[in-house]
């Protein structure tokens, strides 16, 4: 069977067993902070294992892409070295919600392999925790196994938890036997670490509560949650021991080595290429860009990774981009938004290809640098690691060139340096959930707010510094949570609503919403009387806040779809904050949006806001949603009904936001800023309504005062100014010039300054009215002039002294300008350094110069 029939065969026989299919999540988990990737399938359906999210169904299955390349779950050091890891993988598994449970999954999962996949019942090996003796009995007494193929494990083999605390519970594992001719012996046997028994599913069943102290409570729904990775079933159907072997990745690496003409298919280097733009294609389909942290700098890493294997292997130039191609006809019809993405993605990895290649040369010139001025004939593990880190420079480069100039690498140092930063990577990506404990809510807040601005509603609950209370009075800051509400919660990008909360004789000032699970917390500050749980309140909204906020939210939408009519489909939202004062939105573009496209993307929004269109809004199911071709937005997390909101047919998102009803009431939009914010990532801020109006005024009376300021009209303004700089430019170097010939009025006095040390001619002097650049100019006229020797010149510029040590060719195997610009900067209490023949620094301490003068004849003489 191909992976493709597997995969298929797989959900094919869930979905008979009433299971719904569900698509596979992004590789971002949404709303979750705490995970780096999507790592398992049961991921995006933490929520409903927690019991914090009800779906239409209480059975699934899907086939969810997954990566462990960062943080807590990271096979990336592995991919290439072994026969089953991989920084990107399949993970096939069925799910239940409160509804069957242990019996019901070992059935389906024997079945399945037995029956469906046809696996002989002598080649499979069974595991259960040693104290689930439920799970054991049905193994021996419904399926009827064979007990000799079987182990009881402890909790490190068969136990599993979402995190310190939370659901958990025991694990049966199914092991393909693939021979005794394959070293290594059964689970649970001092020889399990062979090759000869392989798991190929994991069943979870989820049983208990874990609280902090470490006492388990059984849950009230138990749950289950399988996963079995596509890669290593597909090996067991396919007949080869190695996961490298699978038609997947044995199609993709005899297209990979097409492209970069090797021919041998073994090699290590192109099962690592082959992981690897699969990772990468998948992360940046799923909105990751190459940066420098968090999965944007796991990303770089992998790319990195595979262009040095590709080096390796004699490539020269580009190539890592030309190989999603291959990719994509291997899996484009499984992920069909893989071929949708093609152009993006090879794009995006060409431009960090050529960006690795720049940041190689810079690489070298650090190295260089640190060699220079190396002590002794090691190579530190601070350097070797921000070599490695900083700039992407492979550990292996830095050896190879070390060794080609009689150095050694200190890779003790560079391992604790790594090992630093992996501890760090781990506390910052533990998955952890308080599983409700911190504050235990399971109130529901109903959200009146799309149809009223205020109206009437019950306090439910009242929270004081994370802990709950019965009442708050005067001046005390709270939190409330109501039964319903027409303030609306912090979600989208869209920040929460302000306003007033009152009684008959108490008053409640509404700072901020903020959602936590289903409750909408009211958070502020009590004005005057007491409140207490139960009581009924008025709820009422600031509505000119509310106004501004729509505004500036409408028009986020009217932007967004802006800015792909005008740059292109690849660019899809990474990021909103929209209040009362302006909109910031944050997208994905590889260059700086220019003055003339910001021009378009301006007319074409304000042509949309004039043509007045009605805001329209609709519940509907996701499916639904997708058919009308609804945007759905990064990083967001969507139940099963969801909002559609459309502007005529310029404008069609999921969002959950507060809206117009016309786009005329938009008024103006005006953009205000533009930058980059992350590798292939823009930024751009706007503002709307009044404020765009005022924006616009200010910028029309600001160029009046310029036209007047320089005596023309405000259409030759431009002109003008071009004028001005061209003049400019010419006094500059008219100027420059003038310090040339000071400075070379002053070389031939200074020369007569030079003083004969140990036979060597040094001249180290103060020199006036000169700056950095005419410094640097008048130390090439000395050293000229002087033929052999060494020259030391020091201006003072703004209250600071400027230093620059120069010396000639025939003295740098005696004297190096570099290390006597280090000592001497620092004895002024200053910087500097550079290459033997010349160096340039600063120094702070001007009491001190004179001082530093005399002291360079010591120098000289000692070396």
């Amino acid at each position: 069977m191909s992976s493709s029939e597997i995969r298929e065969a797989f959900l094919a026989f869930f979905e008979s067993k009433g299971h719904q299919r569900v698509d596979s999540s992004s590789l971002v988990p949404a709303n979750d902070p705490t995970l780096l990737f999507t790592n398992a399938g049961m991921v995006q359906f933490k929520d409903c294992f927690l019991g914090t999210e009800k779906r239409n169904y209480t059975r699934a299955t899907s086939s969810q892409r997954c990566v462990r390349a960062g943080g807590k779950h990271n096979d990336l050091e592995n991919v290439g070295y072994t026969a089953r890891h991989h920084t990107f993988f399949e993970m096939l598994g069925n799910f239940s919600f409160g509804d069957y449970f242990k019996k019901e999954a070992i059935q389906f999962a024997w079945e399945f392999l037995t029956e469906v996949l046809k696996l002989p019942k002598e080649k499979l090996w069974v595991t259960v925790h040693d104290d689930d003796k439920e799970s054991e009995a049905i193994w021996f007494n419904e399926i009827k196994i064979d007990q000799t193929r079987f182990s009881r494990l402890g909790d490190k083999d068969n136990f599993w938890a979402m995190g310190d605390t939370g659901p958990c519970g025991p694990c049966s594992e199914i092991f393909y036997d693939h021979g005794e001719e394959v070293a290594g012996g059964p689970p649970g046997s001092p020889e399990e670490d062979g090759d000869r028994y392989i798991e190929i599913w994991n069943l979870v069943f989820m049983q208990f509560n874990r609280s902090k102290d470490g006492s388990m409570a059984p849950l009230p729904r138990p749950s289950v949650d399988t996963g079995m990775g596509l890669e290593r079933i597909a090996a067991v159907m396919q007949h080869v021991h190695n996961n490298y072997q699978i038609d997947l990745f044995d199609n993709l690496i005899r297209y990979i080595a097409d492209i970069i003409e090797v021919k041998s298919l073994t090699n290590q280097s192109l099962r690592v290429i082959a992981d690897h733009i699969r990772s990468c294609s998948f992360l940046i389909l799923d909105g990751v860009m190459p940066g420098n942290e968090g999965r944007a700098y796991v990303l770089r890493r992998i790319i990195r990774r595979a262009i040095r294997h590709g080096n390796k292997l004699g490539v020269q130039g580009s190539f890592f981009h030309r190989l999603v191609e291959g990719l994509v006809q291997q899996m484009g019809d499984a992920y069909p938004e893989l071929r949708q993405k093609q152009s993006i993605i090879s794009e995006t990895l060409l431009r960090e290809e050529e960006q690795f290649a720049r940041t190689l040369e810079q690489g070298m010139k650090i190295l260089e640098q640190d060699i220079a001025h190396l002590e002794g004939s090691e190579i530190q593990g601070e350097t070797l690691f921000k070599l490695y880190d900083t700039y992407g420079f492979p550990i292996d480069l830095t050896a190879d060139i070390a060794r080609e100039k009689g150095l050694t690498v200190d890779l003790a140092g560079f391992d604790v340096c790594m090992e630093e930063q992996k501890r760090r990577g781990r506390e910052e990506n533990q998955f952890i959930t308080d599983y409700n404990e911190s504050l235990n809510l399971n109130e529901q807040t109903e959200f009146l707010g799309y149809q009223q601005i205020e109206g009437q509603a019950v306090v439910q609950q009242l929270i004081v510094e994370g802990g709950l209370v019965d009442a708050i009075t005067q001046d005390t800051k709270a939190e409330i949570v109501l039964d319903k509400t027409p303030f609306y919660a912090e979600s989208g990008g869209q920040v929460g609503d302000k306003g007033i909360l009152f009684g008959s004789d108490s008053e409640f000032e509404v700072i901020d919403t903020i959602k936590l699970r289903d409750a909408f917390l009211h958070r502020g500050i009590v004005r005057r009387g007491t409140i207490k749980r139960g009581e009924s309140l008025s709820a009422k909204i600031n509505t000119h806040e509310r106004q501004e906020i729509a505004l500036n939210h409408s028009a986020t939408h009217l932007l967004h779809a802006a800015l792909r009519q005008i740059l292109g489909e690849h660019v899809e939202q990474k990021g909103s904050l929209v209040d009362s004062q302006r909109l910031r939105f944050d997208f994905s573009h590889p260059v700086a949006v220019t003055e003339e496209e910001i021009f378009k993307i301006e007319q074409l929004v304000n042509q949309q806001i004039r043509a007045n269109h009605t805001v329209e809004t609709q519940l509907t199911s996701i499916d639904q949603a997708k058919k009308l071709g609804a945007m759905m937005l990064f990083g967001e997390k969507y139940g099963e009904t969801v909002r559609v909101l459309k502007m005529a047919d310029f404008s069609v998102e999921l969002c959950g936001g507060t809206h117009v009803k016309q786009t005329g009431d938009i008024g103006l939009f005006k953009v205000i800023g533009e930058q980059g914010i992350a590798s292939g990532v823009r930024r751009i801020e706007a503002i709307t309504g009044d404020s765009a109006v005022e924006y616009t005024q200010k910028q029309g009376w600001l160029i009046n005062q310029l036209a007047s300021s320089l005596k023309t009209d405000r259409l030759s303004l431009s002109e003008k100014v071009e004028q001005l700089i061209v003049k400019s430019k010419k006094q500059d170097r008219e100027i420059d010039k003038l310090k040339l010939k000071i400075s070379a009025s002053q070389g031939g006095d200074l020369l007569s300054r030079a003083v004969d040390v140990v036979g060597v001619k040094l001249l180290a002097v103060k020199v006036d009215g000169v700056d950095a650049k005419g410094l640097r100019d008048l130390s090439d006229q000395l050293k000229s002039k002087l033929g052999s020797g060494i020259i030391v010149l020091a201006a003072e510029l703004e209250g600071k002294l400027s230093l620059i040590t120069g010396v000639t060719k025939d003295l740098t195997p005696r004297y190096h300008a570099g290390n006597l610009m280090k000592e001497l900067s620092a004895m002024l209490d200053g910087r500097g350094g550079g290459r033997p023949d010349m160096a340039q620094g600063g120094g702070n301490n001007l009491a001190k110069l004179d001082e530093a003068l005399a002291w360079v004849e010591r120098w000289v003489s000692e070396q």
